[in-house]
């Protein structure tokens, strides 16, 4: 029910706006990531565990890796043409890509399929960790990237970024 409540998503016209409102919702389901493992601590994968690993799946299955795929192919490049101070910020952020990447790879089955959930513990731990790294990633990235991106990209640059999240998201 609580959803019904949550603050709308800037729609692809804003795409800046948008991978904010994502990254608010990637912080929205890490949250549910470690009431989950505390569920699952507590009770064991039951219905309401499998639900919520469920949509722990499906948003980071799409809409994260869709995030991800906006920032490498679209954003970065175009910050990197017009900004040489961005570049060590990006090489940073291309980094954690890939180990949020590495990290989530290992939880996907597991949120995938629940009652494969052995160790809980050990589940709980990977929850932590991928969490974590995406705090200090999306605090980078609003921090050190978004305000400047926004001055610095062109309009074009800007409905360049929105066609291809469009054309991304009409492939689901």
């Amino acid at each position: 029910m609580n959803e019904l409540f949550t603050e709308a998503a800037p729609d692809l016209s804003d795409p800046l706006g948008l991978m904010r409102a994502c990254h608010r919702r990637v912080l929205e389901h890490c949250d549910l990531m470690g009431r989950l493992a505390e569920h699952i601590a507590h009770k064991g994968v039951d219905a309401e565990a499998r639900e919520a690993a469920r949509r722990i799946h499906r948003y980071f299955s799409i809409a994260a890796a869709h995030h991800h795929q906006d920032e490498e192919d679209d954003l970065f490049p175009r910050l990197n043409r017009v900004s040489l101070k961005l570049a060590d910020v990006i090489h940073r952020l291309r980094q954690d890509h890939v180990r949020l990447g590495a990290l989530w790879g290992e939880l996907e089955p597991l949120l995938a399929r629940p009652g494969d959930i052995a160790d809980p513990e050990r589940f709980g731990e990977q929850c932590k960790t991928l969490c974590a790294g995406y705090r200090e990633h999306i605090r980078v990235e609003e921090e050190e990237l978004f305000d400047v991106a926004q001055h610095l990209l062109s309009t074009d640059d800007l409905r360049a970024i929105e066609l291809a999240m469009r054309e991304r998201r009409e492939h689901d």
